[in-house]
């Protein structure tokens, strides 16, 4: 199939590095992939490094050359599927569909929430060029059906995927990155990773941390991740906290690292305390690298965590429930062993990039029937 994937963004963060993702992933299957991006932004440069082909129309409002633009793409290139990332491009996307009379299928992955409807007049008209929409968990698919014009038959669950291969214990080196933080080989490593935003739990770990460390000296606890562009205050007085804590000896702040299943072969424990996630990647990650982890009990991650098998869920926003729970894995070496091994078996079952490509494959090819 011919497939132009679509992200209309300058930012550089989960939603652009997934369409990437993707992209590489079809490509690898042996489908031809175009990504359309905004030009200057950092999508098209990691695309051109990838050597993907990559359409380019200028950050402006909604405007006519614009849209031109866009249906002189449609009619000059045979695309069999228009895969679009954020519903926000639709605004370009149904229009020069319409006025270039393409009828190539058009779907949209959703990968947040919306908290606004969707169903006047102006997004009935633009979701009705929609053939189908993809929700990366069930609280998105929920969500979709709640506040969009789509009928419940247009929706279909599609989880987001990593890399197996990467994500791999097999293949990482434990204590490389141990030895570079001096860490024992008798001391427990409970982490978090993630970047420093409000919501993704940072106030709790730390709670959990403080209690848990005056009852056992020998945990070391790692906070992996750095501020995004604005959230530098928030993170600064996420560190001030841990300091005030007294766990200044006791913490680790790393910073932002590419060294992903370095960094997780370190932990013994993951924490996974996001108040609200649609999906939860990281989560995934430390799945896949066989971590017991401790979840928050909300949204997304209860497509992925499976309680007493993988997990132990606690009460999301609750430092007390997340202390008391991580407590337990860190009394049960046994349990920590067997949720770790039960999480990969679910990452390769349910989360790997082939089960994703195929499910995906599967997906369009459904669309292009639906739409003779």
């Amino acid at each position: 199939m011919k497939v132009l994937q679509t992200c209309l963004s300058l930012s550089w963060g989960g939603l652009e590095m997934y369409t990437l993702h993707t992209a590489k992933l079809l490509i690898v299957a042996g489908h031809q992939t175009e990504i359309l991006t905004y030009s200057g932004s950092r999508l098209a440069m990691e695309a051109h490094k990838e050597g993907i082909v990559c359409r380019k129309v200028n950050r402006k409002r909604i405007n006519l050359p614009g849209i031109y633009k866009m249906a002189s793409l449609f009619k000059n290139n045979n695309y069999d599927i228009i895969h679009a990332e954020a519903s926000k491009d639709l605004w370009y996307l149904v229009p020069a569909l319409r006025l270039a009379l393409c009828r190539a299928p058009l779907l949209l992955t959703k990968h947040v929430g919306s908290g606004i409807s969707k169903k006047d007049i102006f997004h009935r008209m633009l979701y009705s060029r929609v053939n189908m929409a993809l929700a990366i968990s069930g609280v998105i698919k929920r969500n979709l059906a709640e506040t969009t014009p789509l009928p419940v038959e247009k929706i279909e669950l599609l989880h987001d995927s990593i890399d197996t291969f990467r994500f791999d214990p097999a293949k990482t080196d434990k204590n490389m990155v141990r030895n570079e933080f001096g860490i024992k080989e008798e001391e427990l490593v409970i982490g978090m990773t993630g970047r420093f935003s409000p919501g993704k739990g940072h106030e709790e770990f730390l709670y959990a941390a403080n209690e848990l460390a005056k009852i056992h000296p020998d945990i070391r606890f790692m906070i992996v991740g750095e501020a995004s562009r604005g959230e530098e205050e928030y993170a600064d007085s996420i560190k001030k906290m841990a300091y005030d804590y007294g766990l200044k000896e006791k913490i680790i702040f790393t910073g932002f690292r590419k060294d992903i299943p370095e960094i997780l072969a370190a932990m013994d424990i993951y924490l996974f305390p996001s108040h609200a996630e649609a999906f939860g990647l990281a989560l995934v990650e430390a799945m896949s690298m066989e971590r017991p982890t401790v979840c928050s009990n909300s949204d997304g991650v209860l497509d992925i965590a499976v309680e007493g098998v993988t997990s132990i869920l606690f009460n999301a926003g609750s430092g007390e429930d997340l202390f008391n729970k991580t407590g337990m894995l860190v009394k049960d070496f046994q349990k920590r062993i067997d949720f770790g091994k039960e999480g990969r078996k679910r990452v390769l079952k349910m989360f790997s990039a082939e089960i994703f490509t195929g499910r995906l494959t599967a997906l369009y090819s459904k669309a292009l029937v639906n739409n003779k």
